[in-house]
């Protein structure tokens, strides 16, 4: 299973190869692949009915406990199923309607790499490994909805959906390390085999909340569900794969995998099912205002997703069934429509229903599959949707909601069978309206994706109990953890499901023969909507905007000092709050100086307050040498002579380099005021003195055993070296050591820059008579405030540097 997933990565990786060598064709040799891999996952399908379950393991990390391990149970295989046989008529329907373009071969690239993403996310056993795959999904389908990138919109949409799912990603990344940390284990199956349960754990709500926002922002659910219509503006294979059928069920998928430990709690219960089913009536509202075809689709695929929701919260056996039946009728129907509607935008020239009528006559098996397919959406029979949308009903009946939740799933239903009217008459029954263009039937391989997708559903729905017993069962089972009594038939006799269903198909039609009054009273609720949740997250954009501009004005303004002040006092009372407030406070006053290390200490501190106060730059270096040197001289009282060695060539070398920069700098200046002098001597000294009882409390503080034991001991026999500092530097932290030489190598190469500069070469400067003048620098006189001496040194130096260029001037002429 591991190589199914690589083998897609390879393949995209090969396709721009492929592309110079078989142009056109391409897409057509792409489509093997996946083809392939189709058929290879569904001859596990007798042996995953069977109740078993393939588990391939293949270590990765396994310092971190991070695997390759790849699952094959119910869920898995039919979202492998689906992942893949869609994906193949995709690629074909792809190779047609981007033929010719110039970026096709990135196209394929980004498609099959997303691909591979999805079916390696459903395959995971691993945590850290699903997260990996999960977050490859946002970003493959962040440059395939923003594919046509010279369009704003489309670069406006792949950037909305791309924060939106990957903010929620890294709540779900919160989410599954608490999940592992309270299962024992990063290995779902290990966790669903534990005898842990997860639901009384102290962590649940926290973990639930994580998971379930990563989970509602991946699959569109309110308040989330504006990012998938938005994202219509990708080319229509991308809506038609993505949209309908793979990402957007990843997070289904995510909730539906963790429902064994996680479900059936209330909090679980009463959370899905309102969000679910509140996501339905709004998708299912929102898609009766729409005259695009690819946005009727889109609401009506989060009117989908809440459905699904919706039945992983009523947590009966009855409703798992019904979930795995609808996620599969869902994306049968839904991936033929969304294919259809690109073939009418492609041969027509546009999506608006109000402007298509009667093509069914010029398109007549366009015609026929959405037709076919509409009726699925809208649960006819004998389509596979009628099937689902039963279960869906019985199981909402006998579920723990309550009414106003069955209002909410009947009252979409009546509007869904309405946008499917819409979808399947308008276009193709409506009075026929003349076209731009010349109006045919699509390309064969156009085609076939919708042909095949329709058949399956239809047959399907003639033959329930083969879809049941072979792929909707063993799905159910997985997601229940637990053997599920059920089975799928087309007719259940007489019933209050059935009664509700045929009040959802009459009420339905009856709003689609008024849908233009319909849609122009809808128009009153314009102004609620237009301050829905899109509008919040435009403003929470526009306020991280604010804040951004915020904290660089203020926090990086580009003052060093105002930088230093920050952190030391962030450090201060963060620090200070916690060693005062949290902790009782014990230290160690007993020092025992000997008179020569006061000596050294007196030495430190007078040259340390000297570097600070003069103003000789000279005095400046020659003083924090003598801080340097001091510390060295601590180094090797306290029998440390190798650090003492150390820091005098660190020391030496400093030296030597400010004093070959000295002549190069300006004198110095004053650019603060007294007060703000004082304020920063103020935090200077007060993190000095936290430091310092910070050491002072830590002198007999020892949490675990000392190392140097280890070190004494292991030194000679695994390094064979009797130096232990050595041996610490170049073995036990050999990364380290090589990360110093690095920047010592650059400071090197800095130093002899600086040696070898010359003057003369610097672009800018003027010559007269052999003399150097550089411009001088430019620095804004509010931002300096000079002292009434430096000044007049200042005017000095310029007068007398004018008087010598003038000098000069008058003797070269």
């Amino acid at each position: 299973m591991q190589l199914s997933v690589l083998v897609i990565y390879l393949l995209a990786a090969l396709t721009p190869w492929l592309y110079s060598k078989h142009k056109a064709r391409t897409p057509n040799l792409l489509a093997l692949l996946p083809a392939a891999l189709t058929l290879w996952f569904a001859s596990h399908i007798p042996l995953i009915a069977s109740g078993e379950i393939l588990v391939h393991e293949y270590a990765w990390i396994p310092g971190l406990d991070i695997s390759l391990t790849m699952v094959l149970d119910g869920l898995s295989l039919m979202f492998a199923l689906l992942i893949c046989g869609i994906g193949t008529f995709i690629v074909l329907y792809a190779g047609s309607y981007l033929k010719g373009h110039q970026d096709l071969p990135r196209f394929l690239v980004v498609l099959l790499s997303f691909m591979a993403s999805m079916l390696g996310l459903v395959l995971a056993d691993n945590l850290i490994t699903l997260f990996v795959f999960w977050e490859l999904t946002s970003i493959t389908s962040y440059m395939l909805i923003g594919f046509n990138h010279q369009n704003a919109e489309a670069r406006k949409a792949a950037l909305q959906g791309l924060i939106v799912t990957v903010g929620g990603g890294l709540a779900l990344l919160a989410g599954l390390i608490m999940l592992a940390g309270a299962g024992g284990s990063y290995s779902l199956q290990e966790i669903f085999n534990s005898t842990e349960v997860l639901s009384e754990h102290p962590l649940y709500v926290g973990m639930m909340v994580c998971l379930l926002l990563g989970a509602f922002t991946k699959s569109a659910q309110f308040p989330f569900h504006f990012w998938l219509p938005n994202a219509m503006a990708a080319p229509t294979p991308v809506s038609a794969y993505l949209h309908s059928a793979t990402m957007v069920k990843a997070g289904v998928y995510l909730m539906a995998r963790l429902y064994p430990e996680l479900g059936g709690t209330d909090l679980w219960i009463n959370t899905l099912t309102s969000f679910g089913a509140l996501t339905m009536l709004t998708g299912a509202f929102m898609a009766i205002r729409s005259t695009d075809l690819k946005k009727l689709l889109a609401y009506s695929t989060v009117m989908a997703l809440g459905t699904l929701t919706l039945l992983l919260g009523l947590s009966t056996e009855l409703a798992m069934l019904a979930f795995a039946a609808y996620l599969l009728a869902h994306s049968l129907y839904k991936g033929a429509l969304f294919m259809l509607a690109g073939i009418v935008d492609h041969e027509t020239g546009t999506r608006d229903v109000t402007q298509l009528g009667g093509l069914r006559k010029l398109m007549p098996v366009t015609a026929l599959c959405t037709l076919i397919a509409a009726f699925s959406l809208a649960g006819l029979p004998p389509m596979f949707g009628f099937v689902a949308k039963e279960l869906l009903l019985e199981s909402l009946l006998e579920g723990p909601v309550g009414l106003l939740i069955v209002l909410m799933v009947i009252t979409s239903a009546i509007l869904v069978v309405a946008v499917a009217a819409v979808i399947a008459l308008r276009p193709f029954f409506g009075r026929f309206i003349p076209q731009a263009r010349t109006v045919h039937e699509a390309p064969k391989l156009m085609l076939a994706g919708p042909v095949v997708l329709t058949t399956l559903s239809l047959l399907a729905g003639l033959l329930p109990g083969y879809a049941g017993h072979y792929i909707t069962l063993p799905a159910s089972m997985a997601v229940a953890g637990q053997p599920v009594d059920g089975y799928l038939s087309l007719w259940h006799g007489f019933n209050l499901p059935l009664l509700l269903s045929v009040i959802s198909l009459a009420t339905g039609y009856f709003l689609y023969r008024y849908w233009d009054t319909l849609r122009d009273t809808l128009r009153l609720f314009n102004p609620l909507i237009e301050r829905g949740p899109e509008a919040g997250y435009f403003r929470f954009m526009q306020g991280i905007v604010l804040i951004s501009e915020w904290q660089t004005r203020v926090l990086q303004n580009g003052s060093m000092r105002n930088y230093l002040r920050t952190i030391l006092l962030t450090f201060i009372g963060i620090t200070g709050y916690t060693l005062f407030w949290r902790y009782e406070v014990h230290w160690n006053w007993d020092l025992s100086l000997y008179l020569h290390e006061v000596v050294v200490a007196l030495i430190l501190v007078s040259a340390a307050a000297a570097a600070s106060i003069t103003r000789s730059r000279l005095g400046a270096v020659a003083s924090m040498g003598a801080v340097g040197f001091s510390v060295a001289l601590i180094f090797i009282l306290f029998s440390a002579p190798d650090l003492g060695i150390t820091q005098i060539l660190v020391e030496t070398l400093t030296v030597i380099l400010l004093v070959l920069v000295l002549f190069r700098l300006p004198g110095f200046s004053s650019t603060s005021t007294p007060a703000e002098r004082g304020r920063d001597a103020f935090v200077a000294l007060l993190t000095g003195a936290l430091m310092t009882l910070l050491i002072m409390i830590t002198i007999d503080v020892q949490l675990f055993p000392s190392i140097s034991d280890y070190m004494i001991e292991n030194s000679q026999p695994l390094a064979y070296g009797r130096n232990i500092v050595n041996v610490i530097l170049v073995d036990y932290r050999a990364l380290d050591t090589l990360g110093e030489i690095f920047v010592l190598a650059l400071a090197a190469l800095g130093v002899y820059a600086m040696i070898k500069f010359r003057p003369d070469t610097q672009p800018g400067a003027n010559h007269y008579a052999g003399t150097l003048i550089l411009p001088p620098k430019q620095v804004p006189e509010k931002d300096i405030v000079h002292s009434l001496d430096e000044r007049q040194q200042m005017k000095a130096q310029q007068q007398k540097a004018q008087a010598q260029m003038d000098s000069q001037t008058k003797e070269t002429h």
